[in-house]
């Protein structure tokens, strides 16, 4: 499969991060708008729509309204692995900086594995909704970390292949909880963050091949984290972390894993790029390869 397209893209995004990392770091954030939260305070968009990180959905509210204000950000990702490719495209709105409503859509090529069993639709599509709310804390003053309480509603629209494989339901809904906290002038006198969310979910590759399968039917509560740090006030790199449920006989399901950087050149638009490793996908194993997403937010 030919990452092309996407390694371009990387190399400007390199070239761009590299303009970035020789700006001074006098303070970590900035203040656009009176009224308005600090800049990267949003994080990016995960893959299922709502704001976080790649592959983790934080406790921060999309785009930058703060109390009394609407925020809102649409976002597209690539991700190319080993045999596969990953899509997703969405919007969410959150309003008073307490509730986020999103919407996205996921198309995963199946590349190698399409070709090799001949299937004549060699793409699987998913929808999500979601709806978080911000339930305790904040993500930067007080000593409680901010805490949300999210549900992200799952449909697949090509539930014949997870069907085969031993998948069990074309819709449910995942739950979790999450707590962000941000440390400013932390560590080496950079702003340091950190999230941990629980989930409660039997989607297989993240809904991607159904829900509950032939070894298991049962909902798990499984941990997602992530970490990072600011180098200078528009630019963050981190790590990620994800564990899966392994209801499906067909296949093993394994963590997912990125280390990111994120860039932040205004409150209007944001990058980020990473390198994912989501082992076994569908009985293709080591799958590895490049991330990247772009974010308008307001």
């Amino acid at each position: 499969m030919s990452g092309g397209p996407l390694l371009r893209a990387a190399s400007l995004g390199c070239a761009f991060l590299g303009l970035l990392l020789a700006m001074p770091a006098t303070g970590a954030f900035e203040r656009l708008d009176a009224g308005s939260r600090l800049l990267a305070t949003g994080g990016g968009t995960q893959v299922e729509g709502q704001a976080g990180g790649g592959i983790v959905p934080w406790a921060v509210m999309a785009g930058y309204g703060s109390s009394g204000e609407v925020g809102a950000s649409a976002f597209y990702t690539h991700v190319e692995l080993d045999d596969y490719a990953l899509d997703a495209l969405g919007a969410a709105v959150s309003f008073d900086n307490r509730i986020e409503f999103s919407l996205a859509r996921q198309q995963l090529d199946l590349g190698t594995l399409g070709d090799a069993l001949g299937l004549p639709d060699k793409s699987l599509r998913q929808d999500i909704l979601g709806l978080k709310l911000r339930v305790a804390g904040d993500l930067i003053y007080g000593g409680l970390p901010q805490i949300a309480a999210g549900l992200q509603f799952k449909r697949h629209l090509d539930f014949g292949i997870p069907a085969a494989v031993g998948a069990v339901r074309r819709r449910d809904a995942d739950f979790y909880l999450a707590a962000s906290k941000l440390w400013l002038a932390g560590p080496f006198d950079r702003n340091v963050f950190a999230n941990a969310t629980l989930r409660y979910t039997r989607a297989n590759q993240g809904g991607l091949l159904g829900f509950g399968g032939d070894r298991d039917d049962s909902r798990y509560v499984v941990f997602e984290g992530a970490v990072g740090v600011f180098l200078n006030r528009r630019l963050a790199v981190g790590f990620e972390y994800r564990q899966q449920p392994d209801n499906l006989r067909f296949s093993d399901q394994d963590a997912w894993m990125d280390a990111f950087v994120g860039v932040f050149p205004s409150k209007h638009v944001s990058l980020v790029a990473a390198w994912a490793s989501l082992g076994t996908v569908a009985t293709l194993d080591g799958q590895q390869g490049w991330y990247l997403s772009l974010e308008v937010a307001f």
